[in-house]
């Protein structure tokens, strides 16, 4: 019975959360207009093209 109570319990604040969540929004932003250039490093010892 214990088991069940807790589990309720647990239930309940997991949904209180949720609603909670829910009615704040989520943050307003807006993603960068530029891409992000990154480029991956060469293994050790890799011949590099026209060398």
């Amino acid at each position: 019975m214990r088991a069940l109570v807790a589990a309720a319990i647990g239930l309940a604040a997991a949904l209180a959360i949720v609603l909670t969540v829910s009615a704040i929004g989520g943050p307003e932003g807006t993603t960068s207009p530029k891409p992000l250039l990154t480029t991956v490093p060469t293994a050790p010892g890799a011949v590099l093209p026209g060398k």
